[in-house]
């Protein structure tokens, strides 16, 4: 079972990081060719959109591990730790439930409702292979709150968010 997480942190580290070199990339090409060659490359804006917005998804996920998502907890301060840890744990189940009712409905989408013919109109990729992020994102997510949340409430282990993280 470690093996399987360590390859799914992985896996999301190496998308994300992927996607963000070569969108970046691919801007700073339309640029080159803009102001350079006074030539603007149609496809390139399309594909870093789409490419951004998968990263955003993914990263959204990779957040979700490292329990770095945005929370207001200061009216847990008056609480004792256990309990706002049973609190927040609520929350996330809610979240969860959300997850699921979004991937029911995305899944749905994409894989029943979406016509083939929608396609994305420099690239002529059909939308329903761009879309398929969202049933898989949010998947990814839900994985990671169950993750997150047994780690906390079974094995006392608070994952390390990035924002609490004191500067030496």
């Amino acid at each position: 079972m470690k093996s399987f997480w360590h390859h799914l942190d992985k896996f999301e580290s190496v998308v994300c990081r992927i996607l963000l070199v070569a969108f970046v990339c691919l801007l700073f090409a339309q640029i080159v060719s803009r102001e350079i060659f006074g030539e603007s490359i149609t496809w390139i804006e399309e594909l870093s959109v789409f490419m951004f917005v998968w990263f955003v998804y993914f990263g959204a996920s990779y957040a979700t591990k490292i329990s770095a998502h945005n929370r207001v907890t200061f009216q847990y301060s008056w609480l004792p730790p256990s309990v706002t840890k049973w609190i927040e744990a609520f929350a996330d189940l809610l979240w969860l439930f959300f997850n699921c009712y979004f991937i029911y409905l995305s899944a749905d989408f994409v894989f029943n409702k979406m016509n083939l013919f929608w396609k994305a109109q420099t690239l002529g990729i059909p939308y329903k292979y761009i879309y398929v992020i969202l049933p898989l994102a949010f998947t990814l997510m839900s994985i990671r709150i169950l993750q997150v949340n047994y780690n906390r409430l079974i094995k006392n282990i608070d994952p390390v968010d990035p924002d609490k993280i004191e500067v030496k």
